[in-house]
């Protein structure tokens, strides 16, 4: 059976599910090789050689004036990312972002944070797959070492702690932590300063 281009996207944007034994998924499998050859070249690059950005300029199909990612980087869907301005990812990162993944405006990611947006069917986890957007909502922080599950938006200015496991939302101005990732505190919001 031929699929349309973009099939494969469609299902994710919906949830899933998808099947890997599916011809529709060879689009999915392409864009992965894709963005890991890319990822794999800008990390292959000493940091303080600039040409690496080029890499994922194109990885990311923007220019990244306005955005700053350490390297070493993964991020497997570059096609499904997309970046507010003054975005800032450090290093050792990880992006799955086959579901797409939105940093907004002024979002501050601490080193080894891994985002998910796929998650595997309970029953033919080999082979079928479903999905969850996440979101990055303005000038959210998200701390070092934290794992943030499908499906999950993190609020306006929220904090989330080091080493946190999201798999709720998360409210604007609230402070989260743990394992999974529960309120600490609610922040003042006349206290933010853009």
């Amino acid at each position: 059976m031929d699929y349309e281009k973009g099939y494969v996207y469609r299902l994710m944007d919906n949830g899933g599910p998808t099947d890997v034994r599916e011809a529709y998924f060879k689009e999915a499998v392409d864009e992965m090789m894709r963005a890991r050859t890319l990822c794999a070249k800008a990390n292959a690059k000493m940091p303080d050689d600039p040409s690496h950005i080029a890499d994922l300029e194109e990885l990311f199909g923007r220019k990244l004036d306005d955005v700053r990612i350490l390297t070493p980087f993964i991020c497997d869907f570059g096609n499904r990312v997309k970046f507010g301005k003054n975005v800032f990812i450090n290093h050792s990162a990880i992006l799955s972002a086959s579901s797409g993944i939105e940093f907004e405006d002024g979002v501050s990611v601490a080193p080894g944070v891994r985002i998910a947006t796929i998650n595997h069917d309970f029953n033919e986890r080999h082979t079928k797959y479903t999905y969850g957007k996440v979101t990055i909502k303005k000038n959210a922080w998200i701390g070092m070492n934290v794992t943030i599950c499908p499906g999950v938006t993190v609020g306006a200015y929220a904090v989330v702690a080091a080493g946190a496991v999201v798999t709720k939302d998360v409210p604007d101005y609230a402070v989260v932590g743990g394992c999974p990732a529960k309120m600490i505190k609610m922040q003042n919001p006349s206290l933010q300063k853009e």
